[in-house]
């Protein structure tokens, strides 16, 4: 079973107000040793586990090197795994230069054995007031679609892969795409999450939009070619939208022009 905390907590981006929301997130265990994982294999297989250990060891080190020359290797009976970057764009070719990656990723893709486990287990949501204090427990065995980092890769969702705003069983959920154009910085988030370009939000959620602009710039942003409203909070623009039941597109103008990361 799936243990998930949903904490109240302020999700508001305006100053001295205060906006309570219950926010889900997983509950996370103590890692495991790699020697404990080896002990159990052991157990299970009959195996010893200094052979266990040797072909861990070995495997490892055939992944990273594969995987440092661009193949995406197998993890056997878990799936594969691949690098990959984030990175700033520029028009011009002649700007092009490895200065513009910002980021170096790891993306894993489960394999469908994995999904269907994940998908058959039952999740138990354990709800706190601001204080702290348990005001509700929740069992489900919802059926939603298990989303993995190969699916959105063009925008992993930045809460752990997390489906930020879900709808119940048997429901599409609608994706959230967003551009981004200017030199200022931008944020968007739900529930106090980061939301990058491809995440998946469930119809009605409220999103917030934060956006500090290059100097001397007025930020702008739009949905679906419809203006969202930002008020300016000390240099800060922010405001929020309800995701719409169908696929949107949110296009953030941060002020001038320029170039700043991608979600791809």
């Amino acid at each position: 079973m799936i243990q998930i905390k949903a904490k109240q907590q302020n999700v508001s981006f305006e100053k001295n107000v205060e906006k309570l929301a219950f926010v889900l997130s997983a509950h996370l265990y103590n890692t495991l040793d790699a020697d404990k994982v080896i002990e159990e294999a052991a157990k299970r297989s009959g195996i010893s586990a200094g052979v266990i250990k040797a072909a861990w060891d070995a495997a490892g080190e055939v992944i990273r090197t594969w995987a440092t020359e661009g193949h995406n290797v197998p993890l056997p009976g878990l799936g594969s795994m691949r690098f990959s970057v984030r990175s700033k764009s520029v028009q011009n070719v002649e700007d092009v230069k490895t200065s513009l990656i910002t980021a170096r990723r790891v993306v894993f893709t489960p394999a469908k054995e994995v999904k269907d486990e994940l998908q058959a287990t039952k999740i138990a949501i354990t709800c706190y007031d601001k204080d702290g204090n348990i005001v509700k427990r929740v069992t489900s065995a919802d059926t939603n679609d298990v989303e993995d980092s190969e699916g959105t890769e063009n925008g992993s969702n930045g809460s752990s892969g997390e489906n930020p705003g879900g709808s119940g069983s048997g429901t599409t959920i609608p994706t959230l795409s967003i551009s981004r154009t200017g030199s200022g910085t931008s944020a968007v988030t739900v529930g106090g999450n980061a939301v990058s370009s491809g995440s998946q939000i469930g119809a009605g959620t409220e999103v917030a939009i934060s956006v500090t602009p290059a100097a001397g710039q007025t930020p702008t942003a739009t949905l679906n070619g419809t203006s969202v409203s930002l008020t300016n909070n000390e240099g800060t623009y922010t405001g929020t939208f309800q995701m719409p039941a169908d696929n949107a597109t949110l296009v953030i103008n941060s002020g001038s022009d320029g170039s700043q990361p991608d979600d791809n």
